[in-house]
């Protein structure tokens, strides 16, 4: 449990002047814009599809896997669309920012399931294939949410996406939650990982809002295992290990800080904290982003003292900024124009922003930023009760099944009428072919 002293605190111990820069932020969106579309990769006359792959250290079998690669330009493609001009947006023209587009939604709908590396299951002990259903299902729902799909994709975006929630419920961790690192040991039970399983929640509860089913019970678990990795400083463990809290190096504030914002936001959607709870994991990023910081754009991954990798850094930015998102408003303007502060500190010479020592990753980390920059206008999930969520999957079938047999009934009615109509068409036209018969008969007989 979080110290009292501790949540009475402010968000920020010094007030924060307003980041007046909106003119530099326009001119470097714009910049950013430019980069991420020539950034595409794998396009030529012929290809149909392009991709923005994450770069790390991890490989398999030497090439970056299949997993950062949908996860990447899932990202990528979320970010354009959510900055570009929403009038602008149409994937069906020929336009290039818009050719970019199809050319990302394609890559998706062509990759994000493609098994056996992006389908159900788990390779070995370390696997990031979640990683990039997350992201893709977060960015189909969104291009929905946008009205966005060309009509000739829509079923086919819409069967992709039942198909991103049926794996990442397949692939929950028994007892709950996701991680990208597990047991070896088939269905072997292992901790959650807050980093992967808070924007997991948060991408199921956005299916939810537009009416997908699934079993709500997947989301309790995996909310209960982020409220079990809360220790007693209010740090989120790097894994749910409630037994093995220390309160020590992964799990100091400095280390917690990148993913403490998504866990208390998830947990915050279905009722299961409060906003002291969410403004201090904000207030903790503010505090410790120097930790952060030190390890952006470094080699390795987990370092002393606190054990950092350095793709946790744009990760943080843009999960602090939808947290913000929650806040009484008079708290969010000195909140959002400190963290605008500390993005544009960190802007390369280049005009874009890259927390790895790959040149290819600076596509992930810009469009991060341009993400956390526009959260104010992108619409977070709506909060669920929890019983409701527990009968999410049963309820939904159950009213689809009405839907359809109110559909079906309005059908038979149409049908009824359309027959009706038919039918009284033709009795009246008989009747009036008997009256010009009998009319003419009585002329006929009849001497003038």
């Amino acid at each position: 449990m979080i110290l009292p002293l501790l949540l009475c605190l402010p968000l920020m111990t010094t007030p924060t002047a307003a980041f007046e820069v909106e003119d530099g932020w326009n001119e470097a969106t714009q910049e950013a814009v430019q980069f991420l579309l020539k950034a595409q990769e794998g396009i030529d006359e012929e290809t149909v599809s392009g991709e923005w792959p994450y770069e790390g250290v991890y490989r398999e079998r030497g090439q970056i896997p299949p997993g950062y690669r949908v996860g990447g330009t899932a990202i990528v493609l979320r970010a354009l669309i959510e900055t570009l001009p929403v009038k602008k947006i149409r994937l069906d023209a020929a336009d290039p920012i818009n050719v970019a587009l199809r050319r990302g939604l394609n890559f998706l709908l062509a990759e994000s399931c493609k098994g056996p590396a992006m389908g159900v299951g788990f390779n070995r002990g370390y696997d990031v294939r979640d990683w990039g259903h997350i992201e893709a299902l977060e960015t189909l729902l969104r291009l929905q949410q946008m009205k966005k799909i060309p009509e000739s994709l829509l079923a086919d975006v819409q069967t992709r996406t039942r198909e991103l929630i049926d794996i990442l419920v397949a692939n929950e961790i028994p007892g709950g939650g996701w991680n990208y690192s597990r047991s070896r040991r088939r269905n072997a039970s292992s901790p959650a990982s807050p980093f992967m399983t808070g924007p997991a929640v948060m991408a199921l509860l956005r299916a939810r809002d537009l009416g997908y089913p699934f079993d709500g019970n997947v989301v309790i678990r995996a909310l209960k295992t982020i409220e079990e990795a809360r220790i007693e400083s209010g740090a989120i463990q790097y894994s749910t290990q409630p037994e093995r809290a220390t309160g020590e190096v992964f799990e100091a504030l400095e280390g917690a800080c990148a993913r403490m914002a998504v866990s208390e936001l998830a947990l915050y959607h279905a009722g299961m904290n409060d906003l002291d709870q969410v403004r201090f994991a904000v207030k903790a990023f503010f505090d410790h982003w120097k930790w952060l910081e030190r390890r952006r754009a470094q080699t390795g991954t987990h370092n002393p003292p606190f054990y950092i990798a350095p793709y946790y850094f744009f990760y943080a930015h843009l999960h602090t900024a939808r947290a913000i998102r929650v806040l009484p408003e008079k708290e969010q303007k000195a909140a959002r124009s400190r963290l605008l502060e500390l993005m544009w500190q960190v802007r390369d010479k280049e005009g874009t922003w890259n927390d790895r020592v790959f040149p290819r990753s600076a596509a992930y980390g810009t469009a991060m930023t341009l993400m956390a920059l526009h959260s104010p206008k992108i619409p977070l999930p709506a909060k669920v009760d929890l019983d409701e969520l527990k009968q999410w999957g049963n309820m939904k079938k159950g009213a689809t099944k009405e839907k359809a047999e109110e559909v079906e009934a309005e059908v038979q009615v149409n049908n009824f009428q359309k027959v009706s109509f038919v039918h009284t068409f033709i009795l009246i036209v008989k009747m009036i072919d008997g009256v010009g018969k009998l009319l003419r008969s009585l002329l006929k007989n009849t001497s003038i």
